[in-house]
């Protein structure tokens, strides 16, 4: 289920990117304008599965610190460590970007490239602080991490300063409740946790209520679920929000499903189905984070060797499918190269 929604996710969010920036974009939306105008509208709720995705996992991964003696310091290097985990794939990301980006500006007029990086830009995206700077992200997805990181180091510290989960779960319930109804609501708060926790909350409730072991904190996390997802149907009345919907629902395949393993480790066979979904799930981060430098070497190619000139939305329909088969084999190397060496760096 969770690697499922991962490849699912990914090719979600390339393909809204695709749909989003460029020439190629605009004429790809003459074939298939339907098509197109969905991928920009609502292909952006991925993010909403990554969020609840990753408040599932890090539960799952911050639990296991229940029953250890509270210290400062092994809370500090927790979060450490989680920044250290995210660093390597996204520095590498981060410098090809601005790469493909220095080309790009020799041929493509467009405001999704951007202005030419400067050092304290750069610096800011490595300590995740561009978005609270107010400076511009220098790539699509960098915002993501930066959020992911924020999300986490305050999960870490509910969970591993507090061992009464039943309290823990009844903070978390009231932040994931402000932030759907209010916060989320209102771009002044973006750059910050507190804008993405509703969703991200409810992928911790998810696993406290299904795979935590304590019956008292199962039961809690599950009434709590239903409980926000019966203000999320009353909040509809007054403006119906289809991302808190999406996201609930999501919680709730996670709380019935997310703890199922693979067939094939059942003995129930070898499918070749279940390799790529598995395949795919660990390179998605990579993808993630290296598919907005081909969008920008796309464009430039489109544009530099004259095709534009067509204005052939075959020929960008063509593009960006070999776009999104490029991400898969750059992250697939990113994920060889970077990523798994990288795993090494912990504190």
């Amino acid at each position: 289920m969770i690697d499922s929604l991962k490849v699912f996710a990914a090719l979600l969010i390339i393909l809204h990117h695709l749909s989003s920036y460029g020439q190629i974009a605009q004429d790809a939306g003459t074939v298939l304008p339907r098509l197109m105008t969905w991928l920009f509208e609502y292909g952006r709720y991925a993010v909403q599965i990554f969020l609840v995705m990753a408040g599932y996992l890090a539960a799952q991964s911050l639990t296991r610190y229940a029953n250890v003696k509270f210290s400062a310091n092994g809370l500090l290097k927790v979060i450490l460590n989680r920044y250290l985990r995210l660093f390597a794939p996204y520095t590498a990301a981060l410098i090809l970007t601005i790469a493909c980006a220095y080309i790009a500006r020799f041929w493509v007029n467009d405001e999704f490239v951007g202005e030419t990086e400067t050092l304290s830009q750069f610096l800011a995206h490595l300590f995740f602080i561009q978005g609270i700077l107010g400076l511009d992200s220098i790539s699509a997805g960098a915002w993501y991490i930066a959020i992911d990181w924020q999300l986490y180091s305050v999960l870490a510290i509910l969970l591993i300063s507090f061992p009464g989960y039943q309290a823990v779960i009844w903070v978390i319930s009231a932040l994931a409740v402000a932030s759907l109804l209010f916060f989320n609501r209102s771009g002044l708060y973006e750059a910050y946790f507190i804008y993405f926790i509703g969703s991200y909350g409810l992928g911790v409730l998810a696993y406290l209520g299904k795979c935590f072991d304590n019956q008292s904190v199962n039961r809690l996390a599950k009434i709590a679920l239903v409980l926000i997802g019966l203000i999320i149907a009353i909040s509809s009345f007054q403006e119906i929000w289809l991302r808190n919907f999406l996201a609930w629902f999501v919680a709730i395949a996670l709380l019935l499903w997310g703890h199922k393993t693979y067939p094939l480790m059942e003995g129930s066979g070898n499918s070749p189905m279940l390799k790529v979904i598995a395949w795919g799930s660990q390179r998605s981060y990579c993808a993630f984070l290296i598919h907005f430098a081909l969008i920008l070497l796309a464009n430039t190619l489109y544009i530099a060797t004259g095709m534009h000139a067509h204005e052939s939305g075959v020929l960008a329909i063509a593009l960006m499918l070999g776009v999104v088969a490029c991400s898969t084999i750059a992250a697939n190397y990113l994920y060889r190269w970077i990523e798994v060496p990288a795993l090494r760096l912990k504190i």
